[in-house]
């Protein structure tokens, strides 16, 4: 029975609401009173059904839900044969209800149009050496695959051959077409706009960056902020509170229609759905602009944030530094030969940028005992002799000669804004290389939106010397740059911030820099889609684009601002009707009834709103 009434829920509704509308038009226009009566009676019935099935559900957890308390208000009206009230409220409870979830539903558009962007089929190497197209599901890790024009991407993976434009959209929220080749990384749900590629799969199914996308964002819309638990927790008081009050307005006024239009004008459904749909709709917006908001709870702190701090290579800057001066004391082509031969097992920048310039025509020699400095640089033997590359600090500590017209020169490439590389070779000072980082393209642009949203500190960090920090702080008018920063440095810089009182948001490539991202109050990464951006950061820059970040600074203080909007329009509505019931005479039932539902869709229809924003 149950289960038939849940299922026929909408067919009822609007056979109660034919009902009602076929007893109006007969009693105006063909006057026969007892047909009009029936027909109420019926609808009343029927309408009460799954009203009733729902509050008996709620009863036997022990919940007084909204369902309770509009049960008894129509089951009252009809013991007192007042069959047009208990019809309308019955029908227009069940027309709220069905309004209510359509709306609902297209505020999670999100997972929809995610969900389906995701790729059914993949075109699958066999052992015939042909390509046949199977079902996702049976594609596995190292399978080769082949996508051509117009097709979606169905696993994350690398380019084995072949070329073309990928529009990545739905991983970045950008429209921009990317050019892939051999060994470039592709992600499943993107779209191959022109050519055929061979890709090899590196990750399947919900393991993919775009099945990460979608779980999160579903578990992020599911996710209850603490405004939502505590109006949780304060309905299941208040709808019993509410149904004393009713009793005790029957026990001293001994109206029994008075005491029901209490039940039905007290109940708190734009209250319980005002703060989730708000929540919701600015999760869904995000998704669909390249941003991922991991959940209601952050959203409160992250409107509210004054301070962004960043981490500089990669978030303020490209995060591609070049080499763009360099002194060699010695046999140039040898320590180049070393350089190289240690650097390239670093995946660091700075190490990245020496590679780039200097691997063509290198002898690589084997390299052994290698040591990481924290903070300072690499110890390593190479060729039977002792290399230090780092910074100075580390070449102070080994004891490497620096003199006045080194350090002359150190303080001219560092005025210059570079990152600084010291090379020596058996504690005997080799090299000087400068590597300088470009700011991003329109970062300032960028950050004077977050200025004009709210955010009072716009701060850098980073592990280069201060002059390089300077010249980026500078060009891009931070409020602070603090350069030669250690790891724990930044880290206490944080926590000193929030002792002060301020609303941190660290913002960093969500890998390096944890204690920062860990005691920050909100942890921003631009994640370029990668697993660890997506595991360890409360907001991810899908395109790790600084662009996308003061649309989620203004969508998070919107979406705040929204769920304020709808508490104070669902406390109103209730105190507006009680108000009218007390100091009025045409305040009954029916009236209560649609005002209740017109507040449930003005808060709802307040929250779509959240859809569209755009940052102006």
């Amino acid at each position: 029975m149950q289960r038939f009434v849940f299922k026929n829920k909408n067919n009822i509704t609007f056979l109660s609401g034919i009902l009602i509308i076929i007893g109006i038009l007969n009693h105006f226009l063909l006057g026969f009173n007892n047909l009009t009566e029936v027909l109420f009676i019926v609808a009343s019935i029927i309408g009460l059904l799954p009203i009733a099935v729902q509050a008996y559900a709620s009863l036997k957890v022990k919940v007084v839900s909204i369902d309770v308390l509009v049960t008894i208000a129509i089951a009252g009206a009809f013991v007192i044969k007042n069959y047009e009230e208990s019809a309308i409220v019955s029908f227009l409870f069940l027309f709220g209800g069905y309004l209510e979830q359509r709306t609902l539903n297209k505020t999670r558009s999100a997972i929809k149009s995610l969900s389906e962007i995701a790729p059914d089929t993949a075109f699958k190497l066999t052992e015939d050496g042909e390509f046949i197209e199977v079902d996702i599901d049976d594609v596995d890790i190292s399978d080769t695959l082949m996508v051509k024009t117009g097709g979606k991407i169905p696993v994350d993976g690398s380019v084995i051959s072949g070329s073309g434009y990928v529009n990545e959209a739905s991983i970045t929220g950008e429209s921009d077409y990317i050019e892939k080749e051999k060994d470039s990384e592709v992600f499943a749900g993107t779209i191959l706009e022109n050519g055929t590629l061979t890709i090899r799969a590196n990750k399947v199914g919900e393991d993919t960056t775009f099945g990460k996308i979608i779980e999160l964002v579903e578990e992020a819309q599911d996710s209850k902020s603490e405004a939502e638990r505590f109006i949780d927790s304060f309905s299941k008081y208040y709808t019993p509170i509410t149904l004393l009050i009713a009793v005790l307005v029957y026990v001293f006024s001994k109206d029994i229609e008075l005491a029901i239009t209490v039940l039905v004008l007290g109940c708190p459904g734009a209250l319980v759905i005002g703060v989730p749909v708000s929540n919701v709709a600015g999760i869904g917006n995000g998704a669909k602009n390249g941003v991922l908001l991991k959940g209601s709870e952050l959203i409160k702190n992250f409107s509210k944030a004054d301070t962004f701090i960043f981490d500089k290579t990669g978030t303020l800057t490209i995060g591609k530094p070049q080499v763009v001066e360099a002194e060699f004391f010695g046999d140039e082509k040898y320590i180049k030969d070393i350089l190289v031969s240690v650097e390239r097992e670093s995946d660091h920048p700075l190490a990245n940028a020496i590679v780039s310039e200097y691997a063509e025509d290198r002898k690589i020699y084997e390299t052994s005992s290698t040591d990481v400095v924290k903070g300072g640089g690499i110890e390593a033997e190479v060729d039977a002799k002792n290399i230090l590359i780092g910074n100075l600090n580390l070449m102070e500590s080994k004891n490497v000669e620096i003199n006045e017209e080194i350090k002359r020169l150190l303080e001219k490439y560092e005025s210059d804004g570079n990152s600084i590389i010291l090379v020596a070779i058996d504690k005997k000072l080799s090299a000087i290389i400068g590597i300088r980082d470009r700011a991003r393209a329109g970062a300032k642009e960028e950050l004077q939106k977050l200025r004009e949203l709210g955010a009072k500190n716009l701060i850098i960090f980073s592990g280069d010397n201060q002059g390089s920090v300077e010249t980026i702080k500078n060009e891009l008018g931070l409020s602070e740059a603090h350069g030669n920063m250690l790891p724990e440095d930044k880290a206490n810089f944080v926590k000193k911030m929030k002792d002060e009182g301020h609303i941190v948001s660290f913002v960093g490539d969500g890998i390096n820099d944890s204690p920062s991202l860990a005691l920050s109050d909100v942890a921003i990464a631009m994640g370029k889609g990668t697993d660890v951006a997506i595991e360890v950061s409360d907001v991810v820059l899908m395109n790790s684009d600084i662009r996308r970040l003061p649309h989620a600074y203004g969508l998070a203080k919107k979406t705040y601002g929204n769920m304020i909007q709808n508490i104070v329009i669902a406390v109103g509505v209730v105190i507006f009707l009680l108000a009218s019931l007390v100091f009025s005479s045409w305040m009954n039932m029916s009236i209560g009834m649609f005002v209740h539902e017109a507040s449930i869709l003005a808060v709802i229809l307040n929250g779509m709103r959240l859809i569209n924003y755009k940052l102006r």
